[in-house]
């Protein structure tokens, strides 16, 4: 099992962090990328679209019913399959408002460091602000700090590390968690329909106090975007993640047919990619994408995600309508999949593929 390393190695880090990109210093080795990482860093990198979709098409039964609507459920099926991600359009969330999500972001990531460490995680916390636990000397850090916050079940919310400021930061993101939280609701019925199950399929797994997570994530410049990534190569632990991105700067990439994709922005739109938990429900069927994020040697980045899991003592696992003798079931059941992807993370090994038969 790896070793947790001190509160000491991790506020020192956490400071040089923004005195190097302040002072343009280089970066120690803890942040570079390692040769034998998930792919490397100099793989090709298109600019071919991600799928787009319109998801106020399903918003209704009326409007999944018709013809727009069934032809946009089968864009859907056919980028959660090869992509496992989209850039979704037409969710109902005005531009003024998601306008206001990354104001409130970059606000709190602007305030003094006193201020922010306020809200600070604990060493073997999940929530609060700070960099990457450091679970082993060999980990590479990502460059970058978060603000993780729960949201749903409401009542494990743990409000003391909710910024009190900026002023309206609890507001918004109170209704911003609600607003995606309709979004990913919609998602689940779709996906469900689009492989022709039954519209709970999905969502029945998650149960009635399913996880709902937050993370403010604020990249600085970086002096060595060649060797240095925001966040590494990964695939999520989530059902569903919604991403909100920063507004004129790219960063995120996602990986398919061995080559990295760029995601581009699109200010009014929300990516929606898939995590372990969607490829595992649905068979296999699904994808659950890799992808990383790069760093930038002028300018800073912010986004916000949105993540869904079920309850964790909930098991959840292949849907019974997707498993025949042409694709027999492909995982096992797995039960609290965050404690499972933490054991995986520390003992190098690939979540999804500990949980294949």
């Amino acid at each position: 099992m790896a070793r947790s390393l001190g509160a000491t190695d991790v506020g020192s880090l956490a400071k040089s962090l923004q005195e190097m990109s302040m002072n343009g210093t280089e970066p120690p080795p803890q942040y570079f990328l390692k040769e034998n990482s998930i792919k490397p860093m100099d793989s090709f990198l298109p600019s071919d679209p991600i799928p787009i979709i319109d998801i106020s098409l399903f918003s209704s039964s009326s409007s999944l019913s018709s013809k727009e609507g069934e032809d946009e459920l089968e864009k859907l099926k056919s980028a959660l399959t090869s992509w496992g991600c989209f850039q979704a359009i037409g969710h109902g969330i005005s531009s003024s408002f998601l306008d206001k999500v990354r104001e409130v972001a970059k606000q709190f990531f602007a305030l003094p460091v006193e201020e922010k460490q306020k809200y600070s995680r604990e060493v073997d916390g999940s929530e609060g602000y700070g960099n990457d636990r450091i679970l082993s000397e060999n980990q590479v850090l990502d460059w970058l700090y978060r603000l993780s916050l729960r949201l749903r079940p409401v009542d494990q919310r743990k409000l003391q590390l909710w910024p009190e400021n900026p002023n309206e930061f609890r507001e918004v993101l109170d209704e911003y968690g609600t607003k995606v939280k309709i979004i990913m609701d919609v998602l689940f019925k779709a996906m469900a329909k689009s492989l022709n199950l039954e519209e709970n399929s999905f969502s029945s797994q998650f149960g009635e106090r399913a996880v709902m997570q937050t993370r403010f994530n604020f990249y600085l410049s970086c002096p060595r975007p060649d060797l240095v990534l925001g966040v590494k190569p990964h695939s999520d632990r989530s059902g569903i993640t919604v991403l909100l991105q920063d507004k004129e700067v790219e960063g995120l990439q996602v990986f398919k047919d061995d080559k990295w994709f760029k995601v581009p922005v699109i200010p009014h739109a929300l990516v929606v990619n898939l995590g372990d938990q969607m490829q595992i429900m649905s068979n296999g069927i699904f994808k659950s994408p890799i992808h990383r994020v790069v760093t930038n040697s002028e300018r800073m980045r912010i986004s916000v995600a949105m993540f869904n899991e079920p309850e964790p003592e909930k098991e959840i696992g292949p849907v019974e309508g997707l498993i025949d003798e042409k694709r027999p079931r492909l995982y096992r059941d797995v039960k609290n999949y965050a404690s499972f992807n933490f054991e995986c993370f520390q003992k190098g090994v690939v979540p999804l593929e500990s949980a294949k038969i």
